[in-house]
């Protein structure tokens, strides 16, 4: 009686193993999934140059055209969808993204933590930095890094700038964050901070000017140089695809032809998905 239960248990096993294994294998892979809806969703802030509304209330700039790129070369529609930045990988994790796709630097946390940790990252295509920015009437007084200790700052939480304000500023106590680059630099702008720490791309194509015209890039300090990539969800096979239309887009000269329509040409990396051959 007792082999008999033995042999009945090992059975039962055998069936539950199978019919398990039969569901993993019916689980579709993030490809499949997104290739049979037809679409994919880039998780975007808004900013010029990468994600912005035209006059005529489009999106448009080089990160929503790139991803367009990417999709008509993979026979998918690009769709859009403006989050809070420090809300990225929850967003991507929850299935609400599909790419945090918004000049997203290949590098760290503020916290320190890689961010290889959260995402698995596409080829990198353009080069950037974090860039200090402080009302241009202070440029001369706020100029060296000692200048800026202890000083009030502002950045764009959960980005590289915030990591950039908190060593300069001295103390994380002084760095305010906000959901995204523009409103920290409307709060310079107001005068409820002494400097800011946002992407080069941005800095360049807004500061001096509209909401901006009496802020400016100050050179006191560079921080190094970073790039951007594309962030994909952990063990996703959805990467190697972005990955193969990306190279295709740099080869034939569209990523190029971009890069210049943005002001972008100095900044696009050569050689594009060689780092991983």
């Amino acid at each position: 009686m007792k082999r008999f239960l033995t042999l009945t248990l090992a059975m039962l096993l055998a069936i539950c193993m199978v019919a398990g294994l039969a569901s993993c294998g019916n689980e579709k892979t993030d490809w499949q999934t997104i290739e049979e809806k037809g679409y994919f969703v880039c998780g975007i802030t808004v900013y010029a140059p990468m994600n912005y509304f035209d006059d005529d209330g489009n999106l448009t700039g080089f990160d929503t055209e790139f991803a367009q790129a990417v999709a008509e070369e993979l026979g998918l529609e690009a769709k859009f969808q403006v989050i809070s930045w420090p809300n990225k990988y929850m967003e991507l994790n929850s299935g609400a993204i599909d790419l945090i796709w918004n000049g997203f630097t290949f590098g760290m946390e503020s916290d320190g933590v890689s961010r290889t940790e959260y995402v698995d990252f596409t080829y990198s295509y353009l080069e950037n930095r974090q860039c200090l920015v402080t009302k241009a009437e202070r440029v001369d007084e706020l100029n060296s890094a000692e200048a800026l200790a202890g000083l009030k700052a502002v950045a764009e939480g959960g980005s590289s700038g915030e990591g950039v304000a908190i060593e300069l500023s001295g103390d994380e106590k002084n760095v305010t964050t906000f959901t995204s680059q523009a409103s920290a630099l409307m709060e310079l702008s107001a005068g409820n901070a002494d400097f800011a720490v946002i992407d080069y791309q941005m800095a360049k194509a807004m500061v001096g000017n509209g909401d901006y015209k009496d802020l400016a890039i100050n050179n006191a300090v560079e921080p190094e140089a970073e790039v951007y990539a594309i962030g994909a969800r952990k063990g996703s096979d959805f990467t190697a695809k972005v990955n193969e239309a990306i190279k295709t887009l740099s080869e034939n000269g569209k990523l190029a032809e971009l890069a210049e329509k943005y002001g972008l040409t100095n900044d696009l990396v050569s050689n594009i998905g060689t780092e991983a051959e």
